[in-house]
């Protein structure tokens, strides 16, 4: 006989509330009870007065309620009971459920979740994980010296994808079978970095481990990792480190980085010379750089860095710092320096008076300079050729006017940029149409209004249409596609000749400028016309 249907429906939501809230040993017994061949408990028929009695049992709060006036009113509150304990059961379950873990692994962290791999979709992100991580290691490195090395975990599969050396190391015919391998001539912070790299395709470079990373990277081949430490140390290649990296990047066999080296030392000579990075050069490099043809300063520059690298040496060597051990150390480096070429001046004022040259050579010396029958000398006796500057002339033509250019404390200023890097030397300016006359004149280097370089000095002009050079004191390292300002302050009473059919681009030798107006002229110089028709550069 059917059931009602109202019935019906109350007894399955019944038995779905209770299935819900069984124990999870009774689920698992419904096989067995259906093994029986005995029909389920929810389709067998319960009596309305036990209905109620479950139902209060269920809700205390409602079992003053007079449930039996309508069977949908039962259906509906077992519905209801049932949709809260679903809801219930999966909260419990998500809130079970372990969040992302924090992988914590530069230090030698484990990873504490067992599903760690599923947080972390791509291939990239699950071996960057790895990186010193002691998980699944199956290789250590002893990096650094005796008393100041370090333990790092790795693992020799990843290591040998990225390198071949280390692919000979442990898979090679004479693979490596210990489990510990000391590396002593490699920085740790430099092991880490190629080390990330390998792992991570991440590159963490910086100005104090570069160029031990550059080493890591040569010794262990892996070439992306070294040009990147090139490309690095060119961008921040200054007269202040450039005799170093010369002398790095001979060790490292980098010839385009070797080149902007010497770009740097020839145009900047004297600063690169006075620098403390000179005198922690080493010797083979201390005597090419002497010998360079076109290094870009005064000999007695050259000397007296020389004398200084030779008593930073006796430092190191743990010598007294006395005439006799600098020529030691200096070896045949002394007999590069040009002696001969300094002024008589400037020679009786410093190299002989500094002891490190004998009796016999400063004598010899003198009488180069001043007898008819000149001694021979073991220095070289040709002055250096240097660098010749190069001129960027940027207007067609020049004209002068009865009634002006006139200056008198006003600013006449210019912007340009260049697509190569060059170095800027000074300026050519235009002086008096009236005759000879003498300017005093401020210049001035500025980038994003910081000011590079200025000099204040004095001019004379011939009362031609000439222009009249004014240099700074050191040339200046101008960059690639980025906008300088150059300005000159003239102060003087005579009219002056000024440019005409001024460009806007200029190609000079390889060299291409782009000339913008200034909003720092205050006296009428823009591109068309104006004063500033010269930038004196190397390149």
């Amino acid at each position: 006989m059917p059931l009602p249907h109202g019935c019906l429906n109350g007894r399955i939501m019944k038995c779905l509330t209770f299935f819900l809230l069984l124990p999870e040993t009774l689920k698992k017994s419904k096989k067995s009870v259906r093994s029986n061949g005995k029909v389920p408990a929810c389709y067998e028929v319960v009596p309305l007065s036990l209905k109620k009695k479950m139902a209060a049992e269920l809700y205390p709060a409602s079992a003053n309620t007079n449930i039996a006036n309508s069977n949908n009113a039962a259906a509906a509150a077992t519905v209801t009971a049932a949709a809260n304990s679903k809801k219930n059961a999966l909260q419990l379950q998500q809130s079970a459920q372990p969040p992302p873990p924090q992988l914590q692994n530069l230090n030698n962290n484990n990873l504490e979740s067992s599903n760690w791999q599923s947080f972390h979709p791509t291939l990239r992100e699950r071996n960057a994980l790895m990186f010193n991580n002691e998980l699944m290691a199956d290789v250590h490195f002893i990096v650094g010296p005796l008393g100041a090395s370090k333990k790092v975990p790795a693992h020799k599969y990843v290591l040998a994808v990225g390198s071949s050396v280390f692919y000979a190391m442990f898979y090679g015919d004479l693979a490596e079978v210990r489990s510990e391998i000391h590396i002593p001539d490699v920085e740790p912070a430099a092991f880490l970095i190629l080390l990330k790299y390998m792992y991570s395709d991440e590159i963490d470079l910086e100005a104090d481990t570069v160029l031990a990373t550059l080493y890591a990277a040569k010794k262990y081949i892996v070439p992306a990792l070294a040009k990147a430490c090139v490309n690095f140390l060119e961008t921040s290649l200054e007269a202040k480190n450039a005799c170093v990296l010369l002398s790095q990047s001979r060790l490292f066999e980098e010839p385009e980085l070797t080149q902007r080296c010497w770009e740097v030392i020839d145009a900047q000579a004297e600063m690169a010379l006075k620098s403390e990075g000179f005198c922690e050069i080493d010797q083979q490099t201390l005597e090419i750089i002497v010998t360079r043809e076109a290094l870009n300063t005064k000999e007695v520059v050259v000397f007296e860095a020389v004398l200084n690298w030779a008593e930073a040496e006796c430092k190191r060597q743990g010598l007294p710092i006395t005439p006799r051990n600098k020529r030691n150390v200096l070896g045949k480096a002394l007999y590069l320096v040009r002696i001969p070429t300094m002024t008589l001046e400037e020679f009786a004022n410093g190299a002989a008076q500094s002891d490190i040259l004998t009796l016999e050579e400063t004598h010899n010396i003198f009488l180069w300079y001043t007898a008819a029958n000149k001694p021979k000398l073991e220095f070289p006796l040709t002055k250096r050729k240097g660098l010749v500057p190069q001129r960027c002339h940027r207007f067609q033509s020049s004209a002068y006017r009865s009634n002006q250019w006139r200056y008198r404390g006003r600013c006449d200023s210019i912007q340009f940029a260049v697509d190569k890097r060059i170095f800027i030397a000074g300026l050519g300016l235009y002086g008096s149409s009236c005759g000879k006359a003498e300017y005093s004149v401020k210049i001035e280097l500025k980038r994003l209004g910081v000011v590079l370089a200025q000099n204040l000095t004095k001019f004379t002009s011939d009362g031609s249409s000439n222009t009249f050079s004014v240099w700074f004191e050191h040339p200046v390292q101008v960059e690639q596609d980025t906008f300088y300002n150059v300005s000159a302050i003239l102060d003087g009473n005579e009219l002056s000749y000024f440019g005409q059919e001024g460009m806007t681009e200029v190609q000079c030798g390889k060299v291409t400028f782009q000339f913008q107006c200034s909003s720092d002229s205050t006296n009428g110089t823009g591109v068309q016309g104006g004063q500033i028709p010269e930038l004196i550069f190397y390149a």
